[in-house]
């Protein structure tokens, strides 16, 4: 049997893995967080600005979750105002929250808030919606001035 967390029909409940996950992408190991999901799963970034394409296994959120940083930066967080709804569907939850932290090379606070709707079934997370403040993300990880960049149109689109 895998003893890596979620894994083989865990009987953790929603809650429980929501706050594993969380806690995870703050303290690691990262190598262990795609152990949270369902071999298939569905997981999307609905407000990500560049719309990337949905994680739908177990192995692409294992290289989501292990892949370097954007940039040469460090984040130090932890998940603060957790708020959690349980729904008439057992399996389905919606957190509330936000990764709060410091830019570890420059000591810069950043509070980046999250909503994820998530549906775990027998200890596993099948699907996922994660609700991230993309400016706030993108300004935590130094990011900002090269997604604005991305975003806007260019001189070439005008002709």
């Amino acid at each position: 049997m895998d003893s890596r967390p979620g894994r083989d029909g865990d009987d953790r409940s929603p809650r429980e893995v929501f706050l594993r996950l969380v806690n995870g992408v703050c303290e690691g190991p990262y190598e262990d967080l795609a152990g949270l999901y369902a071999e298939q799963t569905h997981v999307t970034h609905p407000f990500h600005p560049l719309s990337p394409p949905p994680l739908r296994s177990r192995s692409e959120l294992h290289e989501h979750f292990t892949a370097p940083p954007p940039v040469a930066r460090t984040l130090n967080r932890k998940p603060v105002d957790i708020n959690i709804h349980e729904t008439a569907d057992p399996e389905v939850i919606v957190a509330e929250f936000a990764y709060q932290g410091q830019v570890g090379e420059t000591g810069e606070p950043f509070t980046v808030p999250c909503v994820f709707v998530m549906r775990i079934r027998d200890g596993l997370i099948v699907e996922s919606r994660d609700y991230i403040d993309p400016i706030a993300s993108a300004r935590a990880w130094g990011q900002l001035d090269a997604l604005l960049t991305t975003l806007r149109p260019s001189a070439d689109a005008d002709r």
